[in-house]
């Protein structure tokens, strides 16, 4: 097999994140769909090759600078929100920046459900990687029968809004 690759080569992802700004709606939607499938698959290192090398967030009270760190902060995010599952949907979009809101549904180690409510603030430059992230987050106490994320977002939902409760 000549294209076979050794299990410790790396792999070369390319820098260039389309859709890059300036925006339409209709690069927006798939911007945001992109962003909900990659956090999706709760890989924290796949998930940090969208961001700038020194990107900054804040993720409620904690700030994060640089791949690394979100490789990290991912990391522990996702050992504590067991089974996480992720809703996005677009709020607004101007030239670089796009905002939205979602929901994600997980447990904690002792087997109680919550749903997280927030909104994201996302700046990106020219190549269509994220630079800035900002999100607010509220934690909701629910019951396993509530629950109404279960994994991904079948294609045939995607652009489907998300419900307020």
């Amino acid at each position: 097999m000549e294209n076979a690759r050794s299990p410790h080569e790396e792999v070369i992802v390319p820098e260039d994140r389309p859709p890059c700004p300036p925006f339409t709606r209709e690069t927006a939607l798939r911007k945001v769909q992109a962003a909900e499938d990659a956090w999706n698959t709760r890989d924290p290192r796949r998930v940090a090759l969208a961001y700038t090398p020194d990107s900054v967030w804040r993720n409620r009270d904690t700030f994060v600078s640089g791949r690394e760190e979100i490789v990290a902060f991912l990391t522990r995010k996702w050992e504590r929100e067991r089974d996480y599952a992720l809703r996005k949907s677009l709020w607004a979009f101007h030239e670089d920046r796009i905002a939205v809101r979602f929901q994600y549904e997980w447990h904690d180690a002792e087997g109680r459900w919550w749903r997280s409510h927030g909104n994201e603030m996302w700046e990106f430059d020219g190549r269509g990687l994220m630079r800035r992230r900002e999100a607010s987050i509220d934690d909701v106490a629910i019951t396993e029968a509530d629950r109404r994320i279960h994994g991904p977002r079948p294609v045939e939902e995607y652009g489907v809004d998300i419900p307020l409760r």
